[in-house]
């Protein structure tokens, strides 16, 4: 064994040399001794020190075989000369107070191109925390802020990620790679906060912000970006017309005076959801249940013939055109009578012009945050959920990339 060795093998540094190895249950221990004249002062880098004792040190490196190696080292104490302190000597082949080498954490990160962190901690024979920290370190150093200069026009949604966690609110580039840009807790305009200080600080002034029909990112992104134009998009607009449908549904079954009428409404929830061309696909069973739910339900019938009316309001061919459209579908949905329709459309007026935003931003959608909503939700069930928010915030930063790429030395 030689210190070229280690030095090829291992990364360990010159200065220092070999002294030993020793063979314990399965696993190979390397002892090395750093050369005097290599001492300095970890304050002030000074030659000028005077050895004040030592301290034993273990460092896992990368294995050999199928046996976990370790590098034993007695760190020498030094006090200086120069400014009096006394300290411990910097490791050179070590971060700070890691237990690890840095060719171990390379290897680390080698592996989890490849691997997930349980693989890679069981192949490795150390604690899942041990790759977590160093994945960590590396999401952190290059996606903890993410560019933001180039950005013109952006998606804001929550996601629930259950009773622990709550909600994390993202923020989405629709332009460069759909690469995500914040991750903030909670579901208010609070969680937005820290996004606009970064805007602020480096000038960026937004064309447009893609929103559900909430008040709260609106208004955060009116007060904070004034100019942008806020665009309220297809798929919002018929998610929230969806979740009321689906609400009077229920009040009519549960309010349904025989059971042959509750029977009726049974098991049409999702047939209700269907546009045309997917309904056509169903049994004729199924679509058959469908009709006879709204022709014994006035109501029923009214709300799922304006949903249809109110899909065709994104295919118009101008945004005059459609804004007619609009006007005229909110009047039907007061004239309706029914309380949650009217509801609806005194929403859907208020946020008007956000709908027909649409038009000026050349179909500008938030729909690509869906996709990414259910990436996020995906990584937090492989890994059945994240006790460390911010690596899980670090890990949704970096979900544009590859695992290969997002580990790449």
């Amino acid at each position: 064994m030689s210190t070229s060795f280690l030095y090829h093998g291992f990364g360990i540094p010159t200065g220092y040399v070999y002294q030993s190895t020793l063979f314990q249950k399965g696993t190979i221990i390397f002892k090395i001794k750093e050369k005097p004249e290599h001492l300095r002062c970890s304050v002030c880098r000074s030659q000028h020190v005077i050895l004040r004792g030592s301290h034993t040190r273990r460092f896992l490196m990368p294995p050999i075989g199928r046996h976990s190696v370790y590098l034993e080292h007695d760190v020498a104490r030094v006090e200086c000369k120069d400014c009096s302190a006394v300290k411990q000597v910097r490791i050179r082949y070590a971060d700070g107070s890691k237990r690890y080498t840095r060719r171990f954490h390379q290897h680390i990160l080698d592996l989890s191109r490849r691997m997930t962190i349980k693989d890679v901690a069981e192949h490795l024979k150390i604690s899942w925390d041990t790759v977590k920290d160093i994945q960590k370190i590396r999401l952190k150093s290059r996606y903890a802020r993410p560019n933001i200069k180039k950005l013109k026009r952006i998606a804001i949604d929550e996601i629930y990620m259950g009773k622990k966690q709550g909600y994390l609110t993202v923020v989405l580039d629709l332009e460069h790679e759909g690469a995500i840009v914040h991750v903030g807790e909670g579901k208010s305009g609070n969680a937005l906060v820290s996004f606009w200080k970064r805007l602020a600080r480096a000038k960026v002034k937004l064309d447009a912000v893609a929103t559900d029909m909430g008040s709260a990112f609106i208004k955060s992104a009116r007060d904070k970006q004034p100019e942008a134009v806020n665009v309220v998009d297809h798929f919002h607009v018929i998610k929230l017309y969806n979740e009321k449908l689906t609400k009077l549904r229920r009040d009519l079954q549960r309010d349904a005076e025989t059971e042959e009428a509750k029977t009726v409404l049974k098991g049409t929830r999702w047939l209700l959801m269907l546009n045309d061309k997917n309904l056509a696909k169903k049994p004729e069973s199924a679509r058959d249940k469908l009709q006879k739910a709204l022709e014994l339900n006035e109501p029923l019938s009214k709300a799922y013939y304006l949903k249809e009316a109110l899909s065709m309001l994104w295919k118009h061919d101008n945004k005059e055109s459609a804004r007619k459209a609009l006007i005229e579908w909110i009047n039907m949905a007061h004239e309706s009578g029914i309380a949650v329709l009217k509801s609806f459309a005194k929403t859907l007026g208020r946020l008007k012009d956000a709908v027909l935003a649409f038009y000026d931003f050349d179909g500008l959608s938030s729909g690509p945050m869906e996709g990414t909503n259910n990436k996020i939700k995906t990584l937090h069930k492989i890994a059945y959920g994240y006790r460390d928010i911010e690596f899980f915030k670090l890990k949704i930063l970096a979900m544009h990339e590859s695992r290969k790429d997002a580990f790449a030395g």
